[in-house]
């Protein structure tokens, strides 16, 4: 006879606790299921490589050339000029850090790795070709990034692989492309000299999914079953995408499905089911919060059954539903029931646990649960601070973000934050018309090789707008363009009504000719905004 598992039996004595306890029945739920942490990471299974970007490493070659670059190049004129005074003997190694620190300026970017290929004697190496695709990808310039695997596959040098497609499948998807997602899988033999095998199928159900496209997935998956025979692998995947839309029945039906076939299902492929039950748009009422623990203990007892223990991952999932629906009682309990089991938390464990703290108010509390975790050897990631950072913006506390930001900048460890974290204090500090601050985080941004991206300036030129700060707006507007982002069209739109509201015509006019010198530069994505003439 098995034995119940803590984690079904804390699940029941939580559930009634809920539906008893008056002081969290009226409490306010997050409508954003994956607000402070995504579980896609705990929730992997071994598959393609996935193609992530390369360390940065201590260069202080890279580190000159990269600030060279993005301090001193000029759009309209050709880069050799600032290299050629840099006097860099150039590597491998130094051009992929290099790119790496200009990542985010794709322009800035292209324009190094054209030099360094046809000025420098330098031959780029696959790891350097591959990062340029995902630089060029991430602000949709396809066209560009095409015209690099041509010229990969024609050097002669490094070919294209299975991890450039990946690479550039996904930014596809990411761009919600998806049929040139499927055409880029389907000229993939014609470079890398043989038939896509079933790891490279799994690779782009697994990015179909993974970005909301299960129907295409699924639709992708029955066309090509007698292609690519499916595995345990491939259902987990469509169980996973249709989990991540809220569809749990068809979820339920892929893993109908995959038991007929006779495939095994392991803790990994319960794990996925749990994240989707688990993973409701709204817990509010506590009616619906019972409803889904009630069908997450159905599955745990379905995975003891079959003699599968639940593991760190099926915990996290709950607590994840407990911060979500602001139950931070019972995420407690559940961390400690955890411990008790023997099972060491994870980080995304903590990070919910901290987030649900933060969000009730109980600050204090949080930064406790901080430091243990840190005695424990659990080293903080930068969701963990964004939770804080979160609170503290909705509070309009800007010293308690600022005093966090100091101590985690002067911890000297530049991974404690990430482009999310800085994009909510630039938002925070801009709002605040605290502009000192705001080019203070811009700085530190741009030295630490963290950004800015698109939302980076997206959220500035937003807030300064608010602030009828014309002409800083312009300043980053066209320092957006330069750096390589299209601009969204209701940015555009807000600049220029603003500017025309503001008797700015003349500057306005400077600014769309200036605009319109630089789409030529953008691939064929770029298109010309057509703006009505507005009427004040």
């Amino acid at each position: 006879m098995l034995r119940r598992p803590a984690t079904l039996c804390y699940l029941r004595r939580g559930r009634s606790l809920s539906s008893s306890s008056s002081s969290f029945n009226n409490s306010v739920v997050s409508q954003h299921p994956d607000d402070s942490f995504d579980f896609d990471s705990s929730l992997s299974f071994e598959g393609p490589p996935k193609p992530s970007l390369p360390p940065i490493v201590p260069s202080q070659d890279a580190d000159a050339l990269s600030h060279l670059l993005i301090q001193h190049h000029n759009p309209f004129h050709p880069v050799e000029s600032s290299l050629q005074l840099a006097g860099v003997v150039l590597s491998p190694a130094i051009v992929l850090q290099t790119l790496l620190r200009l990542r985010n300026f794709s322009k800035i970017a292209l324009a190094f790795f054209v030099w360094a290929r046809d000025h420098a004697y330098h031959s780029h190496t696959a790891e350097i070709h591959d990062l340029m695709v995902d630089i060029l990808g991430k602000v949709r310039q396809f066209d560009a990034a095409w015209k690099v695997v041509v010229e990969m596959d024609q050097s002669g040098g490094a070919a294209p692989s299975p991890r450039t497609f990946a690479i550039l499948i996904r930014r596809y998807v990411a761009a919600g492309l998806t049929r040139q997602a499927i055409r880029a899988f389907d000229d993939m033999e014609a470079f890398i000299g043989r038939e896509p095998g079933s790891a490279e199928f799994n690779m782009l159900l697994d990015t179909l999914c993974k970005y909301g496209y299960p129907k295409v997935a699924t639709e992708l998956f029955n066309k090509r079953k007698i292609a690519f025979e499916p595995d345990e692998k491939s259902y987990t995947i469509l169980i996973y995408g249709w989990g991540k839309v809220n569809r749990v029945d068809m979820s339920q039906k892929f893993l109908k499905e995959m038991t007929e076939r006779g495939l095994e299902i392991n803790i990994v492929t319960y794990n996925v089911l749990l994240n989707g039950i688990c993973r409701k748009a709204s817990l509010h009422p506590d009616v619906r919060f019972d409803r889904t623990i009630h069908a997450a203990e159905n599955l745990l007892r379905e995975m003891c059954a079959r003699g599968i223990k639940p593991d760190v991952t099926s915990y996290s999932i709950i607590i994840h539903v407990y911060s979500r629906a602001h139950k931070p009682e019972l995420s407690l309990r559940m961390l400690h029931s955890m411990k008790e089991e023997g099972i060491c938390p994870t980080i995304a464990t903590y990070t919910s646990v901290v987030k649900c703290l933060a969000s009730c108010g109980r600050l204090e509390e949080a930064e406790e649960l901080l430091n243990s975790m840190m005695a424990c050897g659990v080293c903080p990631s930068p969701a963990t601070y964004n939770c804080f950072f979160k609170e503290y913006r909705g509070r309009k506390d800007f010293e308690s973000a600022m005093k966090l930001y100091e101590k985690v900048k002067g911890s000297g460890s530049s991974g404690m934050l990430d482009m999310h974290s800085y994009n909510i204090l630039v938002g925070m500090f801009s709002r605040l018309s605290r502009m000192e601050l705001v080019m203070e985080l811009w700085n530190d941004m741009i030295e630490r090789g963290v950004g800015p991206d698109m939302d980076s300036y997206t959220s500035l030129i937003h807030g300064l707008c608010e602030r009828r700060k014309w002409r800083e707006a312009c300043q980053f507007f066209m320092d957006m363009i330069e750096k390589g982002f299209l601009p969204q069209k209701v940015t555009f739109e807000t600049l220029y009504t603003g500017l025309i509201q503001a008797d700015m015509l003349r500057t306005w006019r400077r600014l769309k000719k200036k605009v319109d010198e630089e789409s030529l530069k953008f691939s064929s994505e770029f298109q010309q905004y057509q703006l009505k003439p507005y009427r004040r």
